[in-house]
């Protein structure tokens, strides 16, 4: 049975994902924060060097923990956002590469917020890296990375967009205003959002754990990215409900402060071009299809 060692796995994307690495016949084992006697979990404190035996004998490594984003940009919280990714990934990277059994493989979370806003241009994983925080924060965490690359262990940087799925993440809180009848575009809506369902990331991790040829970054996207515009619009017709009351942009930097700016009115239409050329199929590539599935 293959054994798999994770962090982050009570997150968003963990929690979808560990329960089927489990039904696909992975053992899975969980980085957990806390003291546990459980077989099926292993403490660890991401900020702190990690021994090298506590990350021996497994096949893969999947770490995928970090401090939300989502929250005003204090200087405090941008510290932790930073650090939360970098030194945990430093500090794992550098584990595995000294450990006497290490792991053929090393899925690291990255972002799409890799590319910073750049408008209409059209991104895949050889464009370079925007300007900004998070793409000084994603250049920085993709880079913590290379102890594990260098000792030749086949690392993968997951750049994730906007995970829509039923229970969390960037679409739980658009519900309500959406259903009242409250929603619309953010700014001018000409952003590009570039987003991924829930199952096809999981069906997408799955393909590259099985595929050794897809190494470096990914774009965890699906092929169909949407302005914010298209988006909104999308998701008042699968609520069946009108999607006309923008939110200014003077609104969202008044509310959100940087996170507005680097997020919500950030455009990035970037595409899945190693997932697509390793033979990776979508399930959900256009948006209402998966919105509708999700609603």
């Amino acid at each position: 049975m293959p054994r798999i060692l994770i962090s982050g796995a009570s997150g968003l994307i963990g929690s979808a994902l560990v329960p089927s690495l489990e039904s696909h016949g992975y053992e899975v084992i969980r980085l957990v924060r806390q003291q546990t006697d459980k077989a099926n979990e292993v403490q660890w404190d991401p900020m702190s060097p990690i021994p090298p035996e506590q990350v021996s004998g497994y096949d893969a490594i999947i770490h995928l923990s970090g401090e939300s984003i989502t929250s005003r940009w204090t200087a405090a919280k941008k510290t932790r956002i930073r650090d939360s990714r970098v030194v945990s990934t430093t500090n794992l990277s550098e584990a595995l590469a000294k450990a006497e059994s290490a792991p053929k493989t090393f899925l690291c979370a990255s972002a799409t917020g890799y590319y910073g806003s750049r408008g209409d241009e059209v991104l895949i994983e050889e464009s370079a890296p925007g300007a900004g925080f998070l793409p000084q924060a994603c250049v920085e965490w993709e880079s913590a990375t290379s102890p594990a690359m260098n000792a030749g262990i086949r690392t993968v940087n997951l750049r994730t967009g906007i995970v829509l799925c039923r229970d969390g993440g960037a679409l739980k809180p658009m519900l309500l205003p959406f259903r009242l009848g409250l929603g619309g575009r953010i700014g001018n809506g000409r952003q590009w959002w570039s987003w991924i369902h829930i199952e096809d990331f999981v069906a997408a991790v799955h393909h590259i754990l099985k595929n050794e040829s897809v190494k470096g970054p990914v774009n965890m996207v699906s092929p169909d990215p949407v302005t914010n515009a298209e988006f909104t619009k999308t998701l008042g017709e699968a609520l069946k409900r009108p999607a006309i009351l923008p939110v200014p942009a003077f609104a969202a930097r008044i509310a959100l402060g940087q996170l507005a700016d680097e997020a919500l009115l950030a455009s990035a239409r970037v595409q899945p071009k190693k997932l697509l050329e390793s033979g990776f199929q979508f399930k959900f590539p256009q948006l209402g299809v998966a919105l509708e599935n999700l609603l």
